[in-house]
């Protein structure tokens, strides 16, 4: 190809990304990381034309398509040499040590342990290519700051902290093994395996890592399928994208297939799996726009905040408690989830019906009255949900006047989340108004005054 035809392409390029909304992209493959990286690939016998690595304006880095990827067509295919398994660890010099060792590693730990080996062995390692383009820290919450920890919605903040506890004991628990690996390392085991780093390949495999079941060994304890996929890791997720992905135990390939296809010069994306946006910023430190599984929970405390002073709540909620109704309760942009309205037309009848609290929570109506009050309750719950949420924004631009990286980065994906909160719960409440008749505007104003005598 001439030189004049390259300087079209990147001008049909510049073209293409004015008519996709703004979307720019800088391609990535010349820079001497992704050329070694490629380099590394090609030597394991993975050969990629469709693909290269590339910075967008919205996303980040991800992969961008060279040519039109076709409905069903073959958007990567990696060889299992390329992969980064447990077969990987234990046929490494790292083998003997964690043979030996008991109790036994868990697959994810031994995972972590290489990663953190290898990245102190810097360009001595052969995974080196691969170790130098991961990212050098991560918006998981287990990297957050107190200060963003607490602008987090109540329990995506105590599966955090969860999060943080189960990261820092796998690194106290482990501390006899980090030792007997002091003969392969040049500084001492306190040095290398330090919290941060362990912290940093918990977050490598956990983002990062392809479904890829194996297996048992003898030398490992638990279930053993994370796998590492240089290359195909840097495809992104966006919910709405249908792709096939898995190992191909014909071909020993892992293998991800488009079903609608990618024009050319676009970012192509895989999908994580139908994940709202507080599972995806907990398990990959990202918040996906327009994501059509996001939804907003509604906790057992804020329930008893709202039906405070109702004189059968302990009852209402020991009765919910049993019949497990007091999980996975939600808002959507569209209203209050099933199981919510259930829980509020049970909360919203008096005890003297408690005969009909089962057929509440089956979904029946039991009278326009009680319909009111719940649809009530549910627009209280909505707004008080709501103002959180507006106080907790106005926290977040406090604390970004003030900061600098790398907390900014972690505020800003809390950011996204609470304003796509807002957005839902604005929505929620907008849907709920609209479902009111006018008559029954009365018997609400009525329902939310005897709300207290239930």
């Amino acid at each position: 190809m001439t030189g004049r035809s390259r300087r079209a392409g990147r001008a049909a390029r510049k073209r293409s990304q004015k008519r996709q909304g703004g979307v720019c992209s800088v391609s990535l493959g010349h820079q001497p990381q992704y050329v070694r990286l490629m380099r590394f690939l090609h030597r394991r016998g993975f050969s990629q034309t469709l693909l290269q690595p590339a910075l967008f304006s919205d996303t980040g880095r991800g992969l961008q398509t060279l040519q039109t990827i076709k409905p069903g067509q073959l958007l990567v295919s990696l060889p299992e040499s390329c992969l980064l398994t447990t077969s990987t660890v234990l046929s490494s010099y790292l083998g003997p040590f964690i043979k030996s060792s008991k109790p036994h590693l868990s697959p994810l730990l031994a995972l972590c342990v290489f990663l953190v080996c290898e990245r102190h062995r810097g360009e001595a390692s052969d995974w080196f290519p691969y170790i130098d383009v991961l990212p050098h820290s991560y918006t998981c919450p287990v990297y957050f700051y107190d200060d963003v920890l607490d602008v987090l919605p109540a329990a995506l903040k105590r599966r955090a902290l969860e999060q943080r506890e189960a990261v820092r004991d796998l690194h106290s628990s482990n501390q006899d093994f980090f030792r007997t690996l002091r003969p392969v390392l040049r500084r001492p085991t306190e040095d290398v395996f330090t919290y941060e780093a362990l912290r940093w390949a918990w977050c490598s495999v956990n983002t990062r890592s392809v479904f890829m079941s194996r297996p048992a060994s003898s030398f490992l304890s638990g279930p053993d399928d994370h796998a590492l996929a240089p290359f195909l890791d840097l495809l992104n997720h966006r919910p709405d994208l249908q792709v096939t992905a898995g190992f191909n135990q014909l071909t020993k390939r892992y293998e991800i297939r488009s079903v609608c296809g990618t024009p050319r010069y676009q970012q192509a994306f895989i999908n994580y799996g139908s994940h709202d946006n507080q599972r995806l910023l907990l398990e990959y430190g990202f918040v996906a726009a327009n994501n059509p599984h996001s939804v907003v929970y509604v906790e057992t405390d804020l329930l008893c905040d709202v039906l405070r002073g109702n004189k059968s709540l302990d009852q209402k909620m020991k009765f919910l408690r049993e019949n497990q109704f007091l999980h996975n309760l939600t808002v959507s942009s569209e209203g209050p989830s099933w199981r919510l309205m259930a829980a509020l037309r049970l909360l919203s009848l008096p005890q003297t019906l408690y005969h009909l609290w089962r057929a509440a929570l089956l979904g029946q109506e039991v009278d326009e009255k009680m319909e009111a009050r719940s649809n009530q309750m549910a627009r209280t719950v909505c707004q008080k949900l709501l103002n959180e949420s507006q106080m907790a924004l106005q926290k977040i631009a406090q604390l970004l006047a003030q900061c600098g990286q790398p907390i900014r980065e972690q505020l800003e994906v809390v950011r996204a989340l609470r304003q796509e909160e807002r957005w839902i719960l604005e929505k929620c409440l907008t849907a709920l108004k609209d479902s009111v008749r006018p008559e029954d505007e009365t018997s609400s104003s009525e329902a939310k005054m005897g709300a207290e005598s239930c």
